[in-house]
């Protein structure tokens, strides 16, 4: 069986040593090219044809999402990038996902050597994932979105949408993805209108990338979109996307949910985990429940869509060909979890077009 090829993009020796080393590591993939800027890997590119890159962000000669920006027009491939843990490297981090990266791996910015070498497992994982990814090629008027500053400070430009009819506040719509999930995500959440049911979203993601994420959402949907606050009444308007690294489910306070944030154990290697969220859905809302189960890697979520279906709620499952990775969803089919399996871009029109159609509700008993 043919190795991975994989070429490094890293301005720092130490990284692209460290990183090199993990790959060779493994039986099924090698490094074969490490480049210490962009321009110097276009060439290598070109000469080693790699199934995969790993790209920085800060890098000279030629800033990474520029390279990739240029890359996934000219030259769609694989591409992993590993970002700092700060703030500005969180939003850099989500601009490249939009540009079409795959996935990320978070670098710490200090203790770099042991740090990456416990993302070992991590880092070789998002690789081959990247290998049997599906790409799109970036369109060459595409620029990364920019929130409107404007909506996050509480004023919306967005062109208004047709309002729901009276839909009872008692429906929640429940979200999962992974790998090419925050993409997936903004093309489910843009379409919502202002008075959509609560939104309650788990998407595997570490530490500190999940408040860049929730902004930048915010700044391009009608409805509110931040990070899940433990506790929290739970809204029609608004979207609750699980913090980084810990878990979301949900539950009852008297006649209202709540979001529960928590620090757990992981569920199925993951947290936060599409199964906590799931199941939390399955005892909680029941029937009043939607399920979406987006693209991303492993089986996470899959036996508690089950677990939804069978307590009445209905399931919208993404279709192989729009997934960058059919791992999730294939596992939510087989598992028989799904109501519908759709591509992406029906799956927003599909929900809506049921709760305009739907009763006003099914009162959940407690």
């Amino acid at each position: 069986m043919a190795k991975i090829r994989v070429v490094v993009v890293d301005d720092s020796a130490l990284v692209r040593s460290l990183l090199a080393e993990i790959i060779n590591r493994q039986a099924d993939m090698q490094c074969v090219g490490a480049a210490a800027d962009p321009l110097a890997a276009r060439e290598m590119i070109r000469e080693l044809n790699p199934d995969v890159i790993t790209l920085d962000v800060e890098m000279p000669r030629m800033d990474g999402l520029e390279f990739l920006s240029r890359l996934m027009r000219l030259r769609p491939m694989p591409v992993v990038m590993v970002s700092t843990l700060t703030e500005q490297g969180a939003e850099i981090t989500m601009r490249a996902l939009e540009l079409g990266a795959i996935d990320f791996v978070a670098k710490p910015r200090i203790g770099v050597s042991h740090g990456l070498n416990e993302l070992a497992h991590d880092i070789v994982d998002k690789i081959r994932v990247a290998a049997a990814a599906q790409i799109r090629r970036l369109a060459p008027a595409a620029r990364p979105a920019t929130p409107d500053v404007n909506h996050a400070a509480g004023v919306s430009h967005a062109r208004p949408s047709t309002p729901l009819p009276r839909v009872s506040t008692e429906k929640i719509i429940c979200i999962g993805a992974s790998t090419g999930g925050t993409e997936a995500i903004r093309e489910v959440l843009v379409p919502m209108p202002a008075d959509s049911p609560a939104i309650v979203i788990t998407q595997h993601m570490p530490p500190g990338f999940t408040t860049s994420f929730a902004t930048r959402l915010n700044g391009l949907c009608k409805i509110r979109v931040a990070e899940a606050r433990d506790g929290e009444r739970i809204l029609p308007g608004h979207a609750y996307i699980a913090p980084g690294g810990r878990h979301l489910r949900i539950d009852r306070s008297g006649s209202n949910y709540v979001a529960v944030v928590e620090d757990t154990e992981p569920v199925n290697r993951h947290r936060p985990s599409v199964e906590v969220l799931f199941k939390s859905a399955a005892r909680v809302i029941g029937p009043n429940a939607i399920g979406i189960m987006l693209t991303g890697m492993g089986a996470d979520g899959a036996s508690a869509m089950r677990e939804m279906k069978d307590a009445g709620s209905y399931n919208y499952v993404q279709d192989e060909a729009s997934c960058v990775v059919f791992g999730m969803p294939r596992m939510a089919i087989q598992h028989g979890a799904a109501h519908e399996v759709l591509p992406l871009n029906q799956i927003a029109p599909a929900v809506l077009a049921r709760l305009a159609s739907a009763p006003a509700g099914v009162r959940h008993r407690i």
